[in-house]
């Protein structure tokens, strides 16, 4: 009976796992992490609760391209599922621990793999229906799931296709809004536990494409005729040779931004990361004297 308890333990641990994995597969959200509750099945969390702190960042790259997020899902940070055993093992069975039929009941334990120590199916006694308990961590990550956080909205000087020149002030900034620098909050919601989670743009640091990083804590400056050679107050460059010397004839100038999120939810905060790159071309000429 035993053997045939865990065989069916392991059959629905697979097909959870592969609804997980075919939701990772093609980036959608789905349901991955929350806690729904029917006549027979409930979620509890994975790790013991009274272990509590702040969550340990992530990172996630992605491209500027509108509507396409980071593929991915949490199936090892997915709550554990319980299921009234049906039928109930016999009286005497070691499930029982001891315990008669009536004075509680058997319940079927499935944790993805890494979820936690427990086996990963499990028949375990409980005097009454475990409580619905929900990871405020999982939470979180469903609520920045819900934002688009795109990676800068690139506005340098020269523009690309243009021209600029060796020693002219050179500014880089990203356009301000929800989607590319914030702040950009959403709220997810399981079981009993709602978390609201409030992304903003900590750092850009841009690749120049001549071996030179610059890391701007602001948004930048757009450039303006007036500003003419003064260079940039918050985000600039000077590009010492001209892009000539590169092989492709131009510099491929990178902006990573790094999102800082703080949530709080569930008796809990803590604070996530998320990573966006976008990148241009510029072109940088030698200013040509005559004699």
């Amino acid at each position: 009976m035993l053997s045939r308890h865990l065989a069916v333990a392991a059959t629905s641990l697979a097909s959870l796992l592969l609804a997980v994995t075919a939701q990772a597969a093609d980036g959608s959200k789905g349901d991955a992490g929350k806690c729904t509750v029917d006549a027979t099945w409930f979620c509890v969390t994975a790790h013991d609760p009274g272990k509590r702190g702040t969550t340990t960042p992530s990172k996630r790259t992605g491209t500027n391209k509108p509507g396409k997020q980071p593929k991915g899902g949490p199936v090892s940070g997915m709550p554990c599922t319980v299921k009234l055993a049906d039928p109930q093992p016999p009286a005497g069975s070691v499930e029982w621990d001891g315990h008669e039929p009536g004075d509680g009941a058997i319940y079927e334990r499935i944790c993805a793999p890494g979820a936690s120590d427990d086996a990963i199916g499990k028949l375990v006694w409980a005097a009454d229906p475990p409580a619905a308990q929900v990871d405020p961590v999982v939470v979180a990550q469903l609520a920045v799931d819900k934002m688009l956080l795109r990676a800068p909205a690139i506005g340098i000087t020269p523009k690309p296709g243009g021209k600029g020149v060796v020693g002219m002030p050179v500014y880089m900034w990203t356009a301000k809004g929800p989607e590319t620098y914030g702040p950009n909050t959403a709220s997810a919601t399981a079981g009993a536990v709602t978390v609201t989670a409030t992304a903003k743009v900590s750092k850009i640091v841009w690749s120049m494409g001549d071996g030179t990083t610059v890391t701007c804590t602001t948004a930048g400056t757009p450039y303006r005729e007036e500003y003419g050679k003064k260079p940039s107050p918050d985000c600039g460059h000077r590009y010492a040779l001209p892009s000539s010397t590169q092989e492709s004839g131009k510099y491929h100038v990178t902006a990573t931004s790094t999102w800082t999120i703080n949530w709080e939810g569930g008796g809990q905060s803590g604070q996530l990361t998320e990573v966006r790159e976008s990148a241009v071309d510029v072109t940088i000429a030698e200013v040509q004297v005559l004699n």
